[in-house]
């Protein structure tokens, strides 16, 4: 069964990369094959942990659309970024700086999907006011959520999949990633601010529309805000307090949307309506499909290749380390960076086997082992700031791409790349220089 699950394997990739088809579908085809091939059976595929779907990374990733989607009645975020105008007092780089950082702020505690979809709109209202262009606004907020979306466990979807594969709490995230996101994202804000600082200009009078904006008409239900802040704050506390208590991010996750959905009034079927369910098959595909070439062996081929090239020791992966961050976000330009973790988890745990010469299936201890921590980390900042890299990189992308056509302002595919990647080289450079000063020389 190798050939059939590899060709498989890589005729869904070559399929999701250009495309032709919506990735959905090729997901939950290739699933369905490996399953009609008896590549997997049904069991593996549903209830295997290491073969099957990941049944925490689902519930979580519906849990917080549930929540989101119930605040979005509350015009809370369309209030909050028409204020950030204001503040910034129609100036438009201003309004650009405080736009990136809300979206990155936004994308590290709710998904960066939902924020750019929620702030996109208003961006492109506060640059009709203002007669400028939305499109580089639009770019950096694309470029925000991406960046800021790596600083969390819940923030970016492939952040989810690898705490979940490698056994992390979301204060992990936040001690060995928050550090470096928040040296990159003011290094990139410099940047821009030499880029865009003296290209934006914007009349008196137009300064004057925005200024007379009233955002308090925004607040469509203050009941509901009340009781959806205070549950989406209790969620994330839950969330720093999950590893204490030893409940999984999906148990917080759920507890908070069922609450949300119990003490809202909204009805069920509306909201459930809203979830992004082609994003949730997707992943459950995805996942049955890597599980079919890790039961065939394609993956261990794959990690005794990744071997053969870093040679990492038991004690020392610092190779490994720093190519993780380059190979991670180069691909991840390329393809979505989702499909390419969901590749990679399992590569790094069968590396973990043979490295360490297991027998039996990697233990927590191996998994969590101190010469590999700094391997994980690296891969979910190349993959996630490599996101950045073109506009296919990253769902936030996709998203910002489509409304900005949508809305009449087309953003072409080398306009984003220009932008994109210059992003994406100077985040990885900063993320290689974190990752060997603070594992291989101060060792924290």
């Amino acid at each position: 069964m190798f050939w059939p699950a590899t060709l498989i394997f890589i005729i869904a990739y070559a399929v999701i990369v250009s495309e032709k088809v919506h990735k959905t579908k090729v997901a939950l085809f290739g699933a369905a094959l490996m399953l009609i091939l008896k590549i997997l059976d049904q069991h593996e595929a549903f209830h295997s942990i290491e073969l099957g779907v990941d049944w925490n990374v689902i519930f979580l990733l519906i849990s917080m659309m549930i929540i989101i989607n119930v605040m979005t009645k509350t015009g809370v975020f369309q209030y909050v970024a028409i204020k950030a105008a204001k503040l910034a007092k129609g100036e438009p780089f201003k309004i650009m700086a405080i736009f990136a950082t809300i979206t990155a702020i936004g994308s590290a505690f709710l998904d960066n999907v939902t924020t750019v979809l929620l702030l996109a709109p208003v961006t492109l209202l506060i640059a009709e006011q203002l007669e400028v262009d939305p499109v580089p606004y639009l770019i950096t907020e694309a470029l925000a959520s991406n960046i800021g979306g790596t600083a969390t466990l819940i923030g970016d979807p492939p952040n989810i999949m690898i705490a979940s594969k490698a056994g992390l709490n979301f204060m992990d995230f936040i001690m060995h990633l928050t550090p470096a996101i928040i040296i990159i994202f003011i290094a990139w804000l410099i940047v821009w601010k030499f880029i865009f600082g003296k290209r934006l200009h914007v009349t008196d009078k137009n300064k004057e529309k925005v200024m007379a904006m009233n955002e308090n008409e925004l607040i469509t239900n203050p009941a509901l805000l009340k009781k959806s802040l205070t549950i989406l704050i209790l969620t994330i506390i839950g969330f720093m307090l999950h590893g204490i208590f030893h409940y999984e991010p999906a148990t917080v996750a759920l507890m908070g949307a069922a609450t949300l959905l119990l003490v809202s009034g909204e009805h069920p079927h509306e909201i459930l309506a809203e979830v992004e369910w082609p994003t949730i098959f997707f992943f459950i595909g995805l996942f049955i499909i890597i599980g079919g070439i890790v039961k065939v062996g394609l993956v261990e081929l794959m990690s005794k290749e990744m071997i053969r090239i870093t040679n990492p020791q038991p004690n020392n992966m610092l190779t490994l380390s720093m190519v993780m961050i380059w190979f991670s976000g180069i691909a991840s330009a390329i393809v979505d960076n989702i499909p390419f973790v969901a590749t990679m988890n399992p590569l790094l745990i069968d590396m973990i086997h043979q490295v360490y010469g297991l027998t039996s299936p990697a233990t927590m201890e191996h998994i969590q082992h101190a010469a590999m921590m700094p391997v994980w980390w690296s891969l979910a900042l190349g993959a996630c700031l490599g996101g950045n890299g073109s506009p296919i990189g990253a769902s936030a992308n996709v998203i910002v791409v489509g409304l900005s056509e949508k809305a009449g302002h087309p953003i072409s595919f080398m306009r984003f790349l220009k932008y994109g990647v210059a992003v994406t080289a100077m985040s990885l450079l900063l993320s290689t220089i974190y990752i060997y000063v603070r594992y291989y020389v101060l060792g924290i």
